[in-house]
């Protein structure tokens, strides 16, 4: 496969490459730009971050889980180019240096180009851009007092790359190409499969990209439908649902950092059919459709249709997962999740819960959980004890003892199959108390 690329600031062009080099791998091995770490390989310390740049704008990346054929296009800038040409310290490097944000220096460079990103992006939402980027000893008190003081410097003029992306191809041509090779492997932001290749040694024998594929990056939104592509990255989810609907947005800001928000797509969450992915749930409970497509026919479901059992999803060979799409409507939404980490952990439990009131009853509901059962999965029993009936707190709990009729949990390394019955059952209590006005955010808790 050939790649062609930026690398800080001179053309790169690789003939032959595999399709699953990673970025890291690369950078560190055939080119000896070791500034670029690697530390837990899987996209979750920060270590690796490096930025690129497309026509979107730049965004910080984890090189560890990025492939080589991600990069046709692009403009890539790791630690090594940061500084200037002539050894210019950029403002957040001075920073670092003069507010005492380095000890052991492992982490130093993933910190200093999100830092470097965020600075160009004129992001100052410094907690989040640097929640990807793990520090064991420094401690992140300097660090962000690093950004904050670098954050009214001026962009250098070494940092202006621009790129125009890779030559796209059609959804046509996409579709006609995977209905030929069924079986050959779909990456989008290879924040699944990158682990694939780096944690269980997968070598795929054939491999479709679809980051070329425009139409999958397309989000429309309109008086009556909200539709993602397939392609949306969830930074791009995020920001667009955050209007409309606030707790799903707080949501995926704590499932992942900035560099995987930035990667991650919706149609990827969905199509691995994991029974923890935290999008399915309150997409179900927003009445979401999933539009497919094999060749050329295209044909689309309830989202909560498409998952059947454990590691089965209703998707044929050669049929990609082209958008999810559902209405808009007034945001009664609340999403849940609970876990061991409060930002960027696996869920044990997430809760999505759209329930409509009217004249003091509940006039419909739809209750979705991940977590709970091979496959995300609406709460039946619960919604049809709470329709019809009036919203009173002996009403929830009523339908709070059904919990068990719909969901019959595991025991794992993140719940008991107990605490996740009884969890999920609170979070039904949880919608009732706020609804009344109660505080129940843990972190808005003070002695």
């Amino acid at each position: 496969m050939d790649v062609t690329f930026l690398l800080n600031g001179e053309s790169v062009e690789l003939r032959d490459v595999s399709p699953t080099v990673t970025l890291l791998d690369w950078l560190r091995e055939e080119r000896g730009l070791t500034g670029t770490k690697e530390g837990c390989n899987e996209g979750d310390c920060g270590a690796c971050t490096v930025m690129v740049t497309d026509a979107r704008g730049s965004k910080g990346l984890n090189a560890c889980i990025l492939f080589l054929p991600q990069l046709e296009g692009c403009a890539v800038r790791t630690v090594e180019g940061i500084s200037g040409p002539d050894g210019a310290l950029h403002p957040v490097q001075e920073a670092m240096v003069k507010h005492h944000g380095s000890q052991c220096g492992f982490c130093t460079p993933g910190f200093v180009v999100q830092m470097a990103m965020a600075h160009k992006n004129g992001d100052s939402g410094h907690d989040d851009a640097l929640a990807g980027n793990l520090c064991r000893c420094t401690g992140y008190a300097p660090i962000v007092r690093a950004a904050e003081a670098a954050a009214d410097a001026p962009v250098p003029d070494w940092m202006g790359d621009a790129a125009d992306g890779p030559a796209p191809i059609t959804l046509d041509a996409l579709a006609e190409a995977y209905a030929a090779t069924p079986d050959a492997t779909l990456i989008a932001g290879a924040t699944d499969v990158g682990l694939w290749v780096t944690k269980n040694m997968f070598d795929p024998s054939d491999v479709i990209f679809l980051n070329r594929c425009a139409e999958l990056q397309e989000i429309t939104v309109t008086d009556e439908t909200v539709h993602f592509g397939a392609g949306v990255t969830m930074d791009r989810v995020m920001e667009t649902v955050r209007d409309l609907h606030p707790d799903y947005a707080e949501m995926i800001r704590r499932y992942g950092s900035a560099q995987v928000r930035a990667a991650a797509t919706i149609g990827g969450n969905i199509a691995n059919g994991s029974p923890i992915g935290d999008n399915p749930p309150a997409l179900i409970a927003l009445g979401a459709t999933l539009h497919l497509r094999k060749g050329a026919d295209v044909r689309e479901m309830p989202l909560e249709d498409f998952f059947l059992e454990y590691g089965k999803q209703d998707r044929a060979p050669g049929e990609l997962v082209t958008g999810v799409s559902f209405p808009r409507q007034a945001d009664r939404l609340k999403v849940y999740k609970l876990s061991k980490r409060f930002d960027q952990d696996i869920s044990a439990v997430c809760g999505a819960f759209n329930i409509a009131r009217s004249d003091g009853k509940v006039s419909d509901a739809r209750i979705a959980f991940g977590g709970m059962a091979g496959v995300p999965k609406r709460a039946s029993a619960v919604e049809e004890a709470l329709i019809g009936q009036a919203w009173t707190e002996e009403t929830v709990r009523s339908a709070m003892a059904r919990m068990a009729e719909d969901f019959t949990p595991l025991s794992d390394m993140r719940a008991s199959a107990d605490y996740r019955l009884q969890t999920a059952e609170n979070m039904l209590l949880r919608v009732w108390l706020e609804d009344q006005g109660a505080t129940t955010s843990v972190l808005k808790v003070s002695a």
